[in-house]
């Protein structure tokens, strides 16, 4: 079995809203070998997003350690966190997250010139990714000249460009029509067979779910079962 590239132990999320109190995670534990396509279950207020936006970076989390290739997240300050994501992660919406201003192939190449990248470099890559994902011919569309399929994509080559070790995926199929996240999720699995990045994915859909290597289910802040769908290759190991 790889090696896991994401490693959390005890990991609590508690918000505090006036004088209430919510522990939205509470006490999480779970390895995700490299190369897993991991899929998170559960019903609306069970942490799902929770879950992803504190193991991402993206959110604090109020106790427990995330390890994510090594390294310790909590140990970083804001500035390297925020390297260490533009550099090592990707992330997809449901709802795109596109900037409406700029054309396709502009919304994919930020990351890279985030990252430092020349303008010239950051453009051929976003464009060679746009490629990749079958919108080479849209590249200077605005969003709102694309349906939500393609602009489905155009987030995919944008997650995708920097060349990340993990992709977070927040109900990446949630605002598509079923026969378009059929092709959305049919272009992730090729990805992940053919660069062996990490995907976790949170769905409601038990479609999309059957279709990764693992299926965790949450329930009130903590994993309550997992299982291997059928056929799937791999799993990793579940603590908590």
């Amino acid at each position: 079995m790889p090696e896991p590239i994401i490693q959390v132990q005890g990991l609590v999320k508690t918000y505090h809203t006036g004088e209430v109190e919510v522990q939205a995670l509470r006490g999480l534990s779970i390895d995700v070998p490299t190369g897993e396509m991991l899929a998170i279950m559960g019903p609306s207020g069970c942490g799902k997003t929770t879950f992803l936006n504190c193991v991402s970076g993206i959110d604090d989390a109020t106790d427990g350690t995330i390890l994510i290739e090594g390294t310790d997240l909590n140990s970083l300050n804001d500035d390297r966190k925020t390297e260490y994501r533009a550099k090592r992660m990707g992330f997809i919406f449901q709802f795109y997250n596109l900037l409406p201003v700029l054309s396709a192939v502009e919304n994919v190449e930020l990351p890279l010139l985030v990252s430092g990248t020349s303008p010239g470099e950051a453009r051929r890559r976003a464009q060679a990714m746009l490629d990749r994902v079958g919108l080479g011919a849209w590249a200077g569309h605005k969003p709102a000249q694309l349906s939500g399929g393609q602009r489905q994509r155009v987030t995919i080559a944008r997650a995708l460009v920097n060349d990340p070790a993990i992709i977070w995926a927040d109900e990446p199929t949630g605002d598509l029509d079923s026969h378009t996240a059929d092709e959305i999720m049919s272009l992730m699995q090729q990805l992940n067979r053919e660069q062996h990045q990490t995907f976790v994915i949170v769905t409601h859909d038990p479609g999309i779910a059957e279709r990764c290597h693992r299926i965790v289910h949450m329930r009130d802040g903590l994993i309550e079962s997992e299982e291997v769908p059928a056929g799937a290759a791999g799993a990793g190991a579940v603590r908590g």
